[in-house]
Order: C-alpha cells, then sequence, then structure tokens
C-alpha cells in the first residue's frame, strides 16, 4: 500500500467560483503509477468546498442560485459581527458542501459518472489563491 501526496495551485475569484480540476486530478493520478485505490480530494479553508457536478453551463448557474437561496449573501450573519469581514455567508455554504471527496480508482481510472466532474467551490467574498490536496492511497 502506497500514499502519495500531490497538491494543485488554483487561483479564484470567490462568490461561488466553481473550477473543475478533473483534468489535474486525473494528472495527479497517473503520475502515481498506482492502479487501484482510493483518491482524496481536499481544500484547504473554511470558505471553499470539493464537490461533483455535471460542469456545464446550466448548473454552473443553477448550483449558486441554489446557494444563494440557502445562505443568501446579503443576510446578517454573527460571523460578520465577530470579524467584520463580511464572509459569514462563504462559511456556512463551505461547511454544508464540504471540504473533502473521496473518489476510487482502478485500472489507473477514477471511478466517476460519465457526466461527473470534480470541482471546487470558492465561496469567499474576494479572490484567492487556493491549494487543493489530492492524497491518493492504492497499489501498483
Amino acid at each position: 500500500m502506497a500514499v502519495i501526496t500531490d497538491y494543485i495551485p488554483i487561483s479564484t475569484k470567490g462568490f461561488t467560483d466553481i473550477i473543475d480540476i478533473t483534468p489535474e486530478i486525473r494528472a495527479s493520478l497517473k503520475n502515481s503509477k498506482l492502479r487501484s485505490g482510493t483518491l482524496t480530494v481536499f481544500i484547504s479553508g473554511s470558505t471553499a468546498g470539493v464537490t461533483t457536478i455535471e460542469y456545464e453551463p446550466g448548473l454552473l448557474k443553477d448550483l449558486p442560485e441554489a446557494l444563494e437561496k440557502i445562505a443568501p449573501q446579503d443576510k446578517r450573519y454573527h460571523h460578520d459581527d465577530t470579524w467584520g469581514d463580511g464572509n459569514g455567508f462563504s462559511h456556512v455554504r463551505a461547511a454544508m458542501v464540504g471540504c473533502s471527496l473521496t473518489v476510487p480508482f482502478t485500472e489507473g481510472r477514477l471511478l466517476l459518472g460519465t457526466w461527473q466532474q470534480v470541482a471546487v467551490i470558492d465561496f469567499d467574498n474576494r479572490s484567492r489563491q487556493r491549494e487543493v490536496v489530492v492524497q491518493i492511497m492504492g497499489e501498483e
């Protein structure tokens, strides 16, 4: 059993910026030379999340609209009262989506569905430089 850790730097715009990182994850898996196991994607920070989505124009509009209904930007958040940074909505959204995702792989191939991509969503109220951690556990 081997454990390999890789890092993917990304630049985000914030405000529910959705970034498809599937090609970078596939490259990390290929470079690992592992054939079977699990791959975990983790985004550091408390204002971003990782999920799967069909990365197409309609859903790239639908998901932010749905999140705006659940945790609107213009609502008063106690976090903002505490820190004054205006990103309480970002923390709520990130907590709901989650900071990590595990994907199984076999024969060196991610077992994602046909229309399923791995995406990082940056909910913060400003652009950010982020680092995605990819940890691959498996066998050759």
